[in-house]
């Protein structure tokens, strides 16, 4: 059953406080076995990745190939129902739309001192984008992963996907065809990760690693951060709603389900101010949790983890959203602007009774790559800007390096520098 707390009792910030800092993140030993991957797959290369892609999915790379070819995904898009294939053709549109404006400017001007300076932003070469195979294939973070990385200009984009006895699922073949990837890798795993990241005799390497997996996923990436940049370390799936009394119960219920069935240590946490309402929610909960097709994971997660807060006001959510900084935050509420305004900490906010988190998982726009693990409070979703960098520029003539050149002697030489000094000092003659 899940958890029940009213913020008016004693006891309140002694229980909320041990629901924000519970470690719901599987927390394997892991590091070791992943470390040896990484150091096997730098050294031997395709041998190496081959030999973990047989033991792991069960399927011989050099027998069944190593990649997917451009006809089997242009006929996975052919194959597709026609409303799903419009399903993914918008969930594409609204996604590339919305990434489009994301697109950082160039700066340059000349400032008072007649220097020039400015700013100029160029995508990286190449990009890897690790999607999960098995029951976790999710064409939806395909299609999220990849276009803000077109978007930026991302010359290169590879897939790296696990195929277990050799199979692929042909949903996630048809998203990668219209998200335009080049080059699909029937491996998967932390040995995945490694070959993108140092390359092998087949995969060259790139130089940004986006995407979700499982636990040696995650720590494969946390390990090769530096080697390569990468989106995030992601835990388990959070969502918070503040929803008042005049709200359909089953809405909410629903709501709240549509993260518990992703895992069992996925949160859900419902803020209201009416006891009523909550105790209805909660029924109807149980109603749906009989229903899904998922209810063994929905249930162990909303068991574990779930949370009903009573508040006295609902702008009181504002600070207890904020120590959470939760993954989702849905304010399903009459007015919700304030609310809106007062949080500071959430990783993506979905505004209003007719606006379900799980529209944005497909539709929305923007990225559902969010930061977990209160990472809000610090962090933002996947965007263009995670597949760019920003190269700083200036230009200095022999009257503006005259004007800001002393200080930068007069400082050189306080820190003990003396090359720097003279480098700007020479100049100055």
């Amino acid at each position: 059953m899940a958890l029940r707390l009213n913020a008016g009792d004693a006891g309140f910030p002694t229980a909320f406080a041990a629901l924000v800092d519970a470690r719901r993140e599987s927390d394997p030993d892991v590091s070791r076995d992943v470390a040896a991957i990484l150091a096997a797959v730098r050294s031997g290369g395709d041998a190496a990745l081959a030999d973990y892609t047989r033991r792991f999915d069960r399927h011989d790379p050099d027998a069944t190939g190593w990649t997917v070819s451009a006809a089997e995904r242009r006929a996975a898009l052919d194959g597709l129902a026609p409303e799903l294939r419009r399903a993914l053709d918008l969930a594409a549109e609204r996604i590339t739309v919305y990434h489009e404006a994301q697109r950082p400017a160039d700066s340059d001007r000349i400032d008072a001192s007649g220097v020039r300076l400015g700013a100029r932003w160029r995508a990286v070469d190449a990009a890897g984008l690790y999607v999960p195979g098995g029951r976790a294939a999710y064409p939806s973070s395909l299609l999220m992963n990849a276009i803000p990385a077109r978007v930026a200009g991302v010359r290169r984009l590879a897939m790296v996907t696990p195929t277990p006895g050799g199979a692929i699922n042909p949903l996630v073949l048809a998203a990668a065809e219209i998200a335009g990837m080049d080059e699909i890798w029937r491996v998967g795993g932390a040995q995945a990760v490694a070959a993108l990241a140092y390359g092998t005799g087949r995969i060259a390497p790139v130089d940004v690693i986006v995407g979700p997996g499982n636990a040696w996923v995650a720590e494969a990436k946390r390990q090769l951060f530096g080697v390569v940049g990468i989106d995030m370390v992601a835990g388990p799936s959070e969502i918070v709603v503040v929803a008042d009394g005049a709200n359909d119960p089953d809405w909410i219920a629903a709501d709240l389900l549509s993260q518990a069935e992703h895992d069992p240590t996925s949160q859900s946490i419902l803020f209201t101010d009416d006891a009523g309402f909550a105790d209805a929610v909660v029924m109807a909960v149980e109603r749906q949790l009989g229903a899904l097709a998922t209810e063994a994971t929905a249930r162990a997660s909303w068991d574990a983890n779930g949370a009903v807060i009573l508040l006295g006001a609902l702008i009181d959510a504002a600070p207890l959203i904020d120590r959470l900084a939760p993954e989702h935050l849905e304010l399903a509420v009459a007015d919700p602007d304030p609310l809106f305004n007062a949080v500071r900490h959430a990783g993506s906010i979905f505004i209003g009774r007719h606006t379900p988190e799980a529209v944005g998982d497909y539709v929305g726009g923007p990225n559902h790559v969010l930061p977990t693990g209160r990472r809000a409070r610090f962090s933002s979703g996947l965007s263009v800007l995670d597949f760019m960098k920003r190269t700083s520029f200036l230009a200095c003539d022999a009257a503006s390096i005259a004007r800001i050149g002393p200080a930068a002697v007069a400082l050189a030489e306080a820190e003990g520098l003396p090359a720097h000094a003279r480098s700007v000092a020479e100049r100055l003659a």
